[in-house]
């Protein structure tokens, strides 16, 4: 495990050693414990769309409110899809009313936002969540990165929203890599494997041919980390967790241990205000 990890003192969160130099920046991982759910959502499954009880998800993201160093505005949870689709959270996305929010939070797979106590997140059980904070410009994002989504570039293209709205550039970025799928669990078919090489990833450096099983293996941490390093952010502006989800399910929920109807981890960062 990266030695900047360091959870809360209920183990209830985890937190990013790279980002706590910033004092008006919260970021976060949650993990499975301290929460009310029960069965494969046990506990801390702050997720509405995976099949778990509502009043248990109402409970659990009440609770995570209660973690955050500030009330939140807004706790922004996607519908995740596996897809592109970026939501720039603005004056105009929360002057619509919930009904609103809601239809604007379906089939988005990353969120940005400029706004101050708006606490934007992704949810993930194995998939890859990024945190980013442009520190010059003061914006955050959140990207929901499963083998689909990084083959497909969306974390680069979220770069390149952050620097068409606001300017970002490399150099501003601090990344951090949450819990997800290590390379040595992650085993795929020869299509997968094909699929990031025609996208133009460089393969001698994520793909490994187990010998035992023939099999490949990717390592999508690695392969967000090149996307970032391709948009010219240092390498020490790069926080890698290190921890696989499939191998701590205990700490962490992992798809591929549970199934799909089980329970999601949230990765949220906000850019905190204290009300005076």
């Amino acid at each position: 495990m990266n030695k900047d990890i360091c959870y809360s003192y209920d183990g209830r969160l985890l937190e990013y050693g790279l980002l706590r130099p910033y004092s008006n920046i919260f970021a976060f991982s949650t993990t499975r414990h301290g929460g009310c759910s029960e069965g494969n959502y046990a506990s801390f499954n702050a997720n509405p769309y995976c099949g778990d009880q509502t009043d248990c998800v109402s409970r659990n993201r009440d609770l995570l409110v209660s973690l955050l160093p500030v009330k939140p505005e807004e706790l922004v949870v996607p519908h995740q899809v596996h897809a592109c689709e970026i939501l720039m959270i603005d004056e105009s996305y929360l002057s619509l009313s919930e009904a609103e929010r809601s239809r604007c939070r379906e089939g988005v797979d990353a969120v940005i936002t400029s706004e101050k106590n708006c606490c934007i997140c992704v949810s993930t059980a194995d998939c890859v969540p990024i945190l980013l904070y442009d520190r010059t410009h003061q914006i955050i994002a959140a990207v929901h990165d499963g083998w689909r989504g990084t083959v497909k570039g969306l974390l680069r293209l979220v770069l390149h929203r952050m620097n068409d709205r606001f300017g970002t550039e490399g150099k501003d970025i601090v990344a951090c890599i949450g819990p997800s799928i290590s390379k040595e669990a992650f085993e795929v078919g020869d299509e997968v494997y094909e699929a990031f090489r025609e996208a133009g990833f460089p393969m001698d450096r994520l793909a490994e041919r187990y010998l035992e099983t023939g099999k490949w293996h990717i390592d999508l941490w690695e392969a967000n980390r090149w996307m970032l390093e391709e948009f010219s952010v240092p390498a020490g502006q790069i926080q890698i967790a290190g921890i696989c989800t499939w191998k701590n399910q205990e700490k962490f929920f992992s798809a591929r241990r549970l199934g799909i109807a089980s329970g999601r981890m949230l990765s949220g960062i906000m850019i905190v205000e204290e009300h005076e």
